[in-house]
């Protein structure tokens, strides 16, 4: 179990772009989940800008977009739709604060079939392709490696460092949402939707940092407060007591929350020439 921290948060991104030089997104800490039911649960989250309320700002960002039906239509099939990384707010949000992966193993039916029904509406609205990630290996941060340390070494993985039983958790959910992606592509046999790994695009870089040049390790980060892994919950990133490390590029971690610029990098580049979409993104 994990030993509460003050607070969580991850961006989460829905985006529409139409052509390089037109992108429209929203970016919020946010949930898939609407609010009300993890007031219901005594969570407290950092927004309330569910996926429901952000799939709100779409509809109406859209009147902008374009204006009849056939117009809408065109626009979008020369778009892609970018949905998420979202739901691992849901689930990290009861796990900081104090929750078991048994008792939150319940909430992935519920997370997976909110963003099932965000594509649905974003088909209906004339969405074509759409592109779904996965969530990232999040016992490889150095959040989670401090918040939830066991004495156990039995307990981490050996070739990462990164705690086993949540990674295990988080790969669950990869695969319900990989088969709700499949049953919505059956339903929606014109859409094209894309399942994003971004896990599998992360983990090498965690087992062989200095490979791709983080000779800073994957696990430390590199702006903190004090520990062993730079991490304290009371003390973030740019707060007054917190350091940065002198060369980003050569960390994995960013902030205990979030990857470096260098490592989002290497993700991307999997995620458009290292096989970690499917169907394949550039296809």
């Amino acid at each position: 179990m994990c030993s509460p921290g003050p607070y969580f948060a991850v961006s989460v991104l829905i985006s529409v772009a139409a052509a390089p030089a037109k992108t429209k997104s929203f970016v919020v800490g946010a949930t898939a989940i609407d609010l009300s039911f993890f007031y219901a649960q005594n969570l407290k989250l950092l927004t309330n800008d569910s996926l429901s309320v952000q799939l709100g700002w779409f509809k109406n960002l859209k009147s902008f977009l374009c204006t009849t039906k056939q117009e809408c239509d065109e626009y979008f099939k020369r778009s892609l739709f970018l949905v998420g990384e979202i739901g691992g707010n849901d689930l990290v949000n009861p796990l900081v604060s104090g929750r078991t992966i048994q008792q939150i193993r319940p909430l992935v039916p519920q997370v997976v079939e909110a963003i099932a029904r965000a594509i649905r509406i974003l088909i209906e609205e004339g969405a074509v392709d759409l592109m779904v990630p996965g969530i990232f290996p999040i016992s490889c941060s150095a959040m989670f490696l401090t918040l939830c340390q066991s004495p156990n070494r039995s307990a981490y993985e050996t070739r990462t460092g990164c705690l086993k039983a949540y990674n295990d958790f988080i790969k669950y959910h990869n695969n319900y949402l990989k088969e709700e992606l499949q049953n919505l592509r059956e339903e929606y046999p014109h859409a094209r939707i894309i399942y994003a790994d971004y896990y599998g695009a992360a983990i090498p870089i965690c087992r062989t940092p200095k490979h791709y040049g983080f000779y800073g390790g994957a696990l430390k980060a590199c702006c903190g407060g004090s520990g062993p892994y730079h991490y304290n919950a009371s003390v973030s990133c740019g707060d007054p007591g917190s350091t940065v490390c002198k060369d980003p590029s050569a960390f994995v971690d960013w902030d205990g929350n979030h990857l470096t610029e260098s490592a989002y990098h290497h993700v991307a580049n999997g995620l458009i020439y290292g096989g970690f979409t499917s169907p394949p993104l550039l296809s």
